[in-house]
């Protein structure tokens, strides 16, 4: 019996008109139509794609449709081809889910900026591109989603083009993640020579039926092609060191952030490494850089957000840091926790900066959260959302971030892949994430009202920053600048339309992460249940049965995990206490503290001048090779002085030769009579001879 066509083409197709239509014909719409094409689309997309998920529980997955041929040669084949398994289906619910919440809060955020119709075309195009590369059923059609959404996004965050800060933050994504994209097309023609296709279904089922491929126990082959993908993830994922470009993305909009460096694209990186766990899997060497680099990323960016003013930065290094989290998951193998915290932070993060540009909205343009204070009273319904989104973050039982980093620990801690130095850094990472969270929490909405106030201490502490840190307190790339803002009446609730997704988003960062409960609380561990058929395992390649592990636990491991959850939880309400302590309760130890660990502070608040090493080492001799050698020298020297030299010589020989075309009669008779004396010596020379 055939399997039904789910038409899974529609869902990314869906979105694409609704960018084409806004994209051409937008200008000549009024606001409230381009916001109902591009509602109607994003949200057809999530009709389809729920009922695609529905109907595909009942197939044998994973469910494969080729809506055509693309590249198609004797020895290779690219077909436009749609992969629907456990993996893909939780990826298209959050983007399409996640997206239609940012879309219509998009509309009230917005409403009163130029460009309305182009901003939704962006975004429209995004969902397409996003949806593309959760989608695709082989590598090379995943590539296109991949750069296609390293091109919205290099639109979306250089949305307001005519300010140089946004210009040149789209410019820093774009070309940062190419680095990242040239590894990951290595990675491509790697697989191509040695499995004679890029399709997912061809390279895992040689994986898995050829005892040519075990886990390998040196640096091989399959360890290449898995560094080659995991530098393409690192791009595209913001980790150390590609991870310099996401900071300035907040540039763009506030939505913008919240739809690509929240929620999707950011997590493009850790999708394509837990589609690839059947490789990696394979390459424990890579497996264990993987897990490094993860924790190296989530401590380092954690340490810089405690510096930041910023509210927007704050959440920027916030977003760096989870997505090390990730990272150190599927470098433990443990895939299935990357992706649950993966989803539960779409949610939450969605969430936090969503309500970032509610209170923006409400205070009028200012993002200093130091000029802020007070506002839980003025705007409670932002206020209550994002304090239970940073519930969620900072990991407190029930709240979805509990669930997910809490297994993402644990695992970290387990042999043969994971390491208790792994779950250390992890610990501490959820500590000053704690911090710095409430931290943003307390200094946004408690204390007294302090727009327009900067004391001189924090005067001093911003002259001390580099340019690039000094825009920041004054950064207004939404555009909402309403002077009125700055008194105690100015300051306003958002409208429904923009607190309505904060509200579901809230909803979802509470019960998020129940469809995970770990064993030792009592749960069935749901989701990873879900997500085992798609994810590819160490034990499993190893012939351990599936179940091994499991039953291990279940014998001595629960009072261990218990253990290390306590422990999470109490680290978590220490970092509250601390924030609460220096931010509430003693508001001036910040600035002593800060005082007398002053280099220590302009280091971290200055993002350990890593932007500034890079320009030193990087940018500055780059620049100067290709003003100086390739402009100058190649271009200008060698190219136009040798394509100008024969000008300037054909120019001369012509100007010689014009001067024997004098139209004379009787310089050409003194021509005539020359040339027979020369050729009249000439017979007498050869005569005499």
């Amino acid at each position: 019996m055939n399997e039904p066509n789910l038409h899974l083409w529609i869902i990314p197709l869906l979105p694409l008109v609704g960018a084409t239509i806004n994209g051409l014909l937008g200008r000549h719409f009024k606001n409230g139509m381009v916001a109902t094409v591009a509602l109607f689309f994003t949200g057809a997309s999530f009709v389809h794609a729920v009922w695609a998920a529905l109907q595909g529980a009942h197939l044998a997955l994973p469910h494969v449709e080729e809506a055509g041929n693309w590249i198609w040669t004797s020895s290779f084949q690219a077909p436009f081809g749609f992969y629907l398994d456990q993996l893909s289906t939780v990826m298209m619910l959050v983007v399409t889910g996640v997206g239609f919440l940012i879309h219509l809060y998009s509309v009230g955020y917005m409403a009163h900026e130029g460009g309305f119709y182009r901003f939704f075309a962006y975004l429209n195009l995004f969902m397409f591109f996003m949806l593309t590369l959760v989608l695709a059923n082989n590598y090379l059609l995943m590539f296109v989603g991949w750069e296609g959404v390293g091109l919205a996004s290099y639109l979306l965050i250089g949305f307001f083009f005519l300010k140089d800060s946004a210009a040149n933050a789209g410019k820093k994504a774009f070309i940062v993640n190419r680095i990242g994209d040239f590894a990951f097309l290595i990675g491509m023609f790697l697989l191509i020579q040695n499995f004679g296709s890029l399709n997912f279904g061809t390279i895992f089922n040689k994986l898995n039926e050829s005892s040519l491929w075990p886990v390998e126990t040196s640096f091989g082959v399959l360890s290449v092609i898995a560094l080659m993908l995991m530098i393409g993830a690192t791009g595209k994922s913001a980790q150390v060191p590609l991870y310099v470009w996401l900071p300035d993305a907040m540039e763009g909009p506030t939505p913008v952030s919240a739809l690509i460096h929240a929620a999707t694209m950011v997590t493009a990186g850790i999708y394509m490494i837990a589609r690839s766990s059947a490789i990696f899997s394979r390459a424990p060497h890579t497996l264990l850089i993987v897990a490094i680099i993860g924790c190296i990323t989530a401590v380092f960016a954690a340490t810089m957000g405690m510096a930041q003013t910023d509210i927007k930065r704050v959440l920027a290094y916030s977003t760096v840091s989870q997505l090390g989290y990730m990272f150190m998951a599927c470098g433990v193998a443990a895939y299935s926790a990357g992706i649950f915290h993966l989803m539960t932070h779409a949610f939450f993060k969605a969430l936090l900066f969503l309500g970032a540009g509610s209170v923006i909205h409400a205070v009028g343009g200012e993002q200093d959260m130091r000029r802020m204070g007070g506002l839980r009273k003025l705007i409670p319904v932002t206020f209550w959302v994002m304090m239970i989104a940073t519930l969620a973050i900072a990991g407190i039982p029930p709240l979805a971030g509990f669930f997910s980093k809490d297994e993402i620990l644990w695992q970290a801690s387990r042999l043969p892949y994971g390491h208790i130095i792994f779950w250390i850094i992890g610990l501490i990472t959820a500590g000053l994430t704690s911090f710095y969270m409430f931290r943003l929490i307390f200094m946004t909405f408690f204390g007294e009202l302090r727009l327009g106030q900067v004391d001189e201490g924090q005067e001093a502490h911003k002259a001390n920053a580099p340019a690039h840190a000094q825009h920041d307190a004054a950064s207004q790339s939404h555009g909402h600048a309403d002077d009125h803002a700055h008194s105690h009446g100015g300051v306003h609730e958002s409208p429904w339309i923009m607190l309505a997704p904060l509200v579901v988003l809230a909803v979802l960062s509470v019960v998020g992460g129940w469809v995970n409960i770990p064993k030792a609380l009592g749960g069935n561990q749901g989701f990873a249940n879900y997500l085992a058929p798609a994810i590819h395992t160490p034990a499993e390649i190893g012939g351990e049965q599936p179940g091994a592990r499991e039953v291990k636990e279940e014998e001595g491991e629960r009072g261990t995990e218990l253990t290390f959850t306590v422990l999470s939880v109490v680290v978590a309400f220490a970092g509250l206490g601390l924030a609460w302590v220096l931010y509430v309760k003693r508001p001036e130890l910040p600035d002593r503290i800060t005082t007398s660990i002053r280099g220590m502070y302009v280091l971290v608040k200055n993002k350990y001048y890593v932007d500034e090493i890079y320009n030193a080492l990087l940018v500055t001799p780059l620049l100067a090779i290709s003003t100086y050698v390739f402009w100058r020298g190649v271009d200008q020297g060698v190219i136009d002085g040798t394509v100008n030299g024969l000008g300037s010589a054909s120019k001369g020989i012509g100007q010689g030769l014009r001067h024997m075309q004098s139209g004379n009669i009787r310089s050409y008779a003194a021509w005539v009579a020359a040339g027979g004396a020369a050729v009249i010596a000439y017979m007498i020379y050869l005569g005499v001879r």
